[in-house]
């Protein structure tokens, strides 16, 4: 009997090993770009999700529903001649921050509700105008429309994808709108980022912006996307005496340093960690910092100080400007900690070159001077959650392996 009850585990190990394969995170991952793309008659709707970012906000939700419209529909909306940022407030409007799938949207309560889109939990939205009404007509007919004008002028027209209870993504007939959310906004031009910083409590790091000669940096970046990381007026009247012995360069790259070119939201930072290259990243100097989550907190680890970040200044996409605790102080320019070296993995050992007198040009010499982590800092999101889910498969299928193996042998 011992055979027998060996290929039975055997069995039961593989079944085991298989079914924790298919209930892994990566199967229930959706990504809005790819199902869209299976259908042309979406592709204007697609590609003004991407730019606008609202696709990633969409991938990044466990639920949500996308009312998608046609081509002709959004050819209506672009001869509005809208700023992006209006564009993307409009388009807002029509993803549901909860699940209808074709069944739901018969099976209303009183044949009628309100729901909450993007547009109102960005905040943009003034009042209750991020939200959308739904009813259920007369003669199997639903219809959509914006809460604040009462109007249900866009029909559901038919199911486009459906992955209960993750995300549903239905077409209707035509492009839901509001004063509010066509509202005009700011060109990116128009932001003046010290201005901002200094009405929110961040005036003394303003001020270093202009006096050390980055502004111009910084502004000529909002355009193509910009992250700011802001210390208050507190952290950075306390860092003074250290800043005031940096050379003129050093100053502009430390205040470079709290910039990323390119727009990162918080939940975008929650999702994922990873190296982050600033503006201060030129060659040989990396000036670049490490981000990672746990639970809702987010920090950035620089080798030399881990600051926390504890509030959103503005969110105006290509513009986000978070709040941080410290003031970021790169490995280029400051001594790392102890904490931090000491925290540091078996194999980056080779990092302690750092400890010359001379720590930029150390870091010039290393080979993995662009990822301290043995990561491409260019890498996307997409390919990290990929890498992720092969490095999990490859470990179960390791498994699997192992036990037929064990199997065998007990024969």
């Amino acid at each position: 009997m011992k055979p027998v009850r060996s290929v039975v585990a055997g069995i039961a190990a593989v079944l085991m090993a298989l079914v924790l394969l298919g209930s892994s995170p990566q199967a229930d991952a959706h990504n809005i770009t790819r199902i869209l793309a299976k259908h042309p008659e979406y592709s204007t709707f697609n590609h003004y999700l991407t730019l606008t970012h609202l696709a990633v906000e969409i991938n990044r939700r466990l639920t949500i529903t996308v009312l998608a419209v046609d081509n002709s529909a959004m050819s209506d909306l672009l001869a509005k001649h809208l700023s992006l940022g209006t564009i993307k407030n409009v388009l807002s409007l029509h993803i549901l921050v909860d699940y209808f799938g074709a069944k739901k949207l018969h099976q209303l309560t009183d044949r009628t509700t309100s729901t909450s889109t993007l547009f109102q939990a960005s905040g943009a939205a003034p009042g209750t105008a991020g939200y959308v009404n739904i009813t259920d007509l007369k003669g199997g007919k639903v219809a959509f429309g914006s809460t604040e004008t009462g109007d249900l002028n866009a029909m559901f027209v038919k199911s486009v994808d459906e992955r209960p209870y993750n995300i549903s993504v239905l077409q209707i007939s035509q492009v839901l709108t509001s004063p509010e959310a066509e509202a005009p906004t700011a060109a990116p031009s128009d932001l003046n980022l010290t201005a901002i910083l200094t009405k929110q409590g961040c005036k003394a790091f303003a001020d270093l912006i202009t006096s050390s000669g980055a502004g111009h940096t910084f502004q000529e970046n909002i355009d193509g996307g910009l992250t700011v990381f802001c210390p208050p007026d507190s952290v950075v009247n306390a860092f003074m005496p250290k800043y005031k012995n940096l050379t003129a360069a050093q100053k502009a790259s430390l205040i470079l340093y709290h910039g990323v070119p390119v727009y990162q939201s918080l939940q975008g930072m929650k999702s994922s960690n990873g190296v982050m290259n600033t503006l201060a990243t030129d060659g040989a100097n990396k000036y670049d910092f490490t981000i990672q989550n746990d639970g809702e907190e987010v920090t950035l680890k620089t080798k030399v100080t881990t600051a926390t970040i504890t509030g959103t200044v503005i969110d105006q996409d290509p513009l986000i400007v978070f709040k941080v605790d410290k003031v970021l102080q790169p490995r280029e320019l400051f001594k790392a900690s102890e904490a931090e070296e000491a925290e540091a993995p078996a194999p980056k050992a080779t990092k302690k070159k750092k400890k010359s007198t001379d720590d930029s040009d150390a870091e010039a010499d290393s080979p993995d001077a662009y990822s301290p982590d043995g990561e491409p800092s260019d890498l996307t999101e997409e390919d990290k959650d990929g890498a992720a889910g092969l490095v999990a498969g490859g470990r179960l299928l390791a498994g699997v392996v192992l036990s037929l193996c064990l199997s065998v042998a007990m024969l």
